[in-house]
């Protein structure tokens, strides 16, 4: 059972940190949550809240100027078999164009060290194999999104990190994506799920994060902050109607 925490984390660009603090930029300001087991939770924000840098930060991509963020008390980096226990998907972009499908996954089981039977497993299991012949470069979006999320899998992880998970899956996706992450949740997995689209993210999640300029606006059951209306109206209350 995973628990990643978020405590007092905080990310600053810019010369700022050797020079002026007019020229800083405070993407994440004293940040502090949890994301439990047996749930999928939404991590919401306006564009640009630092939901990103957040994640980046959780996966030991980015370093926080201060804070600190773990997964069951270790960071990304000291876990040791980090695939195996986290899979994330944060970029879209990361396939060689004349690779297929099934090759590209061939390769990533071999550096992580996993038998390629996993390889027609999780293509099965993200609906991906009628198209595991294809190259990259032919994929839709959609399709692409699949095969991220496969990758993601290939070490039955305990833990998922999504970004924006659902862009460009068609509302059959979309439908297939909740039911899977709820899947997941279910089995104890430990699910975070960053989404702008609201009305998805209602369907979806059981508990939620709300950040906007860096800052925690609130966590907890969707039904405790939904309980006056919608999770639109909501969030749109909390962060001073930025969408």
């Amino acid at each position: 059972m995973q628990v990643i925490q978020v405590r007092q984390l905080r990310k600053v660009f810019g010369p700022a940190v050797f020079g002026p603090a007019s020229s800083a930029i405070t993407a994440v300001d004293e940040l502090t949550f949890d994301v439990v087991p047996g749930a999928v939770t939404g991590f919401l924000g306006p564009n640009g809240a630092g939901k990103t840098t957040t994640l980046r930060m959780i996966l030991g991509l980015v370093a926080p100027t201060s804070g600190t963020a773990t997964i069951n008390g270790k960071r990304y980096a000291d876990l040791p078999h980090p695939s195996g226990t986290v899979g994330a998907v944060l970029d879209r972009s990361g396939f060689h164009p004349a690779r297929t499908c099934r090759d590209h996954l061939r390769l990533y089981a071999r550096l992580g060290g996993y038998p390629d039977a996993r390889v027609a497993e999780v293509l099965d299991l993200v609906g991906a194999t009628s198209y595991a012949h294809r190259q990259a470069r032919g994929l839709s979006t959609g399709m692409r999104q699949r095969l991220n999320l496969a990758t993601a899998l290939l070490g039955d992880p305990d833990v998922l990190l999504l970004d924006e998970p659902s862009n460009g899956l068609d509302p059959e996706g979309i439908a297939w994506l909740r039911g899977f992450l709820r899947a997941m949740a279910v089995k104890g997995r430990t699910v975070l799920v960053s989404s702008h689209v609201l009305s998805e993210a209602e369907q979806m999640v059981d508990r939620v994060v709300i950040i906007r300029n860096g800052r925690l606006v609130t966590e907890g059951l969707i039904a405790d902050v939904t309980d006056r209306g919608s999770l639109e109206q909501a969030y749109l209350a909390l962060t001073g109607g930025a969408a």
